[in-house]
């Protein structure tokens, strides 16, 4: 198998892999305020995330940052709070081009998630003396899992907005009220003090 293949398919099934919830559950989170007709704006907010946990994995890889993962652990459930109070307390923007805040919390938040991915990648790369061509396929897969998982999400928004008639407030405060509680308990579970 090519290399750019392997690295591509660990990327992807890191990302569908369900044990690791914790990722999937922040893109919940990060999508309960969207609608399918904002297709475009998730589409960029879910790169900018992918941004973010790139230039972190590349610096990991590089062995340019190191943060213990004790640290990261309970920070990643950090961001799923945060992002769940987010959406219920912002007031909602006009369209891509008033979204700059929540790019700008989507890439941060991204930089803290890929130090999650560190080690993993880290240990993958025993042996190979090139980083640049693991980095951007593992990164493509990544990607490529993500935007399937948000559509996953998406697709039960409509479903639930559209034939079920849920109010999208209703919809928002349900899906971040869970992403808020469920990332609670995960914070008490990896406290690190």
């Amino acid at each position: 198998m090519h290399p750019f293949t392997f690295y591509l398919q660990l990327g992807f099934e890191h990302i569908s892999d369900l044990s690791g919830f914790d990722h999937i559950l922040f893109l919940i989170a990060l999508c309960a305020v969207y609608r399918m007709e904002q297709w475009k704006s998730i589409v960029i907010l879910v790169t900018a995330f992918t941004v973010g946990h790139s230039i972190t994995l590349a610096l990991a890889s590089l062995e340019a940052v190191t943060i213990p993962s004790e640290i990261i652990e309970f920070l990643i459930p950090t961001t799923i709070l945060l992002t769940a109070i987010h959406n219920v307390v912002r007031r909602p923007t006009g369209g891509p081009s008033k979204m700059g805040p929540t790019y700008a919390m989507a890439l941060f938040f991204g930089l803290i998630h890929g130090m999650g991915f560190s080690n993993y990648f880290r240990a993958l790369l025993m042996g190979d003396s090139s980083v640049a061509v693991p980095l951007l396929a593992f990164n493509v897969g990544i990607e490529l899992g993500q935007l399937l998982v948000v559509a996953f999400i998406v697709g039960t928004a409509y479903l639930f907005l559209n034939v079920f008639r849920v109010k999208h407030r209703e919809w928002n405060l349900f899906v971040s009220g869970a992403a808020a509680g469920i990332a609670a308990m995960l914070m008490v579970e990896t406290r690190f003090w």
